[in-house]
């Protein structure tokens, strides 16, 4: 393989100086856009201050907005829902029965002998 010329050489230098200014330009920029945010933040925060309650009431109405959108379940499907999960319990306090009964003997005769 060739080695570059002189030309090309310069040539990528200043690309990659040019394209290195860009990233600084684009990183003043993110930082001066974060300064504004930060003193946007500190202003509502001492608007906050002067209303105490105010944070409360518009927690109460976001959650409420909120429960608004939720789907509730119909009576068919807390039924069935409620079924599977009894169902479940019957199931595995069933199985820690068995195991119990089972280990019971193990760690009275071989264990504790």
């Amino acid at each position: 393989m060739a080695r570059p010329t002189r030309q090309r050489r310069r040539a990528r230098r200043i690309e990659r100086s040019e394209s290195s200014l860009a990233e600084q330009t684009r990183a003043s920029r993110q930082a001066s856009s974060l300064r504004a945010q930060k003193a946007d933040v500190g202003q509502k925060n001492a608007r906050e201050r002067r209303r105490p309650f105010h944070s409360i009431f518009h927690f109460i109405s976001d959650s409420w907005g909120e429960l608004k959108k939720v789907e509730w379940p119909g009576r068919q499907q807390v039924v069935q829902g409620t079924v599977v999960v009894l169902l479940a319990c019957a199931i595995v306090g069933g199985y820690l029965a068995i195991a119990d009964i089972a280990f019971k003997h193990l760690v009275q005769d071989v264990l504790l002998g």
